[in-house]
């Protein structure tokens, strides 16, 4: 198969040489980025040195959320915002299953808010208008989520799940490699 880019809302990379064009996606939102990732496989696979190397030959200051859990916790979402904030960072890549990627949707709506606990929002006590762009790179097939508008959140205090959804929530762009 050839490696081609495909645009429907969510602008698709597709193939193995797509990563080249990962730093002019995050380039139109700042020269900062928030890394988001789970476990190990993606140091074990070479993914995480490849997509360091691509941010920061281009000027790209990363900053890291290392851990994401399968269901992504609200705790750990909430992290996320806190370096966001800190750091005044334009946008969120996520590399990893459809967890990171929520994860980082759910970063993406709470940081314009004035709350600090994303369950907030999924409790629908607040409301959120605006975003910080997403840009999603899946390492497996499974949720979809790197081409749509919705989130699952964890709170493991309260033993439940609950998600966001909103059009504000679909990634800018999404790297595919299959």
């Amino acid at each position: 198969m050839n490696d081609f880019q495909f645009q429907n809302t969510t602008k698709v990379y597709f193939g193995k040489d797509q990563l080249q064009n990962l730093h002019t996606e995050v380039l139109k939102h700042g020269s900062k980025v928030l890394f988001a990732y789970g476990g190990g496989s993606l140091k074990r696979t070479g993914l995480y040195d490849k997509v360091i190397e691509e941010l920061k030959n281009n000027d790209i200051e990363v900053y890291e959320l290392a851990g994401v859990e399968p269901n992504p916790r609200h705790t750990t979402v909430n992290k996320g915002v806190q370096i966001v904030r800190e750091n005044k960072i334009p946008c969120l890549l996520a590399v990893g299953g459809g967890s990171t990627i929520d994860c980082c949707k759910a970063i993406a709506a709470t940081v314009y808010t004035d709350i600090d606990d994303v369950w907030k929002l999924v409790k629908k006590e607040v409301s959120f208008n605006k975003a910080l762009p997403v840009i999603a790179m899946p390492t497996i097939a499974s949720t979809g989520s790197e081409m749509d508008t919705s989130c699952q959140i964890a709170n493991v205090e309260l033993h439940v799940k609950g998600g966001l959804a909103s059009p504000l929530l679909r990634p800018v762009a999404s790297f595919l490699n299959p």
